[in-house]
């Protein structure tokens, strides 16, 4: 006998790519040493800073440059840190 489950309209998270995830949280954890846990939530003018700081990330990205000078961590991951700030604005 097989069992049934109704997940199929449900979100995937098993699609996730966990390594990628693993480096926004690398972001994300540094951020809460350098500042503070959800300091991002407290910036003035979140949007239009966030907007800016996800395309110098994604700008030098772009040309060649694939890790962040100051932190050692990807520029892909801080510019996925950002988009993912100014969507919990948008919500």
């Amino acid at each position: 006998m097989k069992g049934i489950k109704y997940d199929g309209q449900k979100p995937r998270w098993d699609l996730l790519h966990w390594g990628s995830i693993n480096e926004v949280v690398k972001v994300l954890t540094m951020g809460a040493i350098k500042y503070d846990d959800d300091n991002w939530k407290k910036v003035e003018d979140r949007q239009r800073r966030y907007f800016a700081a996800a395309m110098r990330h994604l700008s030098v990205w772009w040309e060649g440059e694939k890790v962040d000078e100051e932190t050692g961590l990807s520029h892909l991951a801080h510019a996925m840190c950002c988009i993912m700030f100014m969507m919990w604005r948008d919500k």
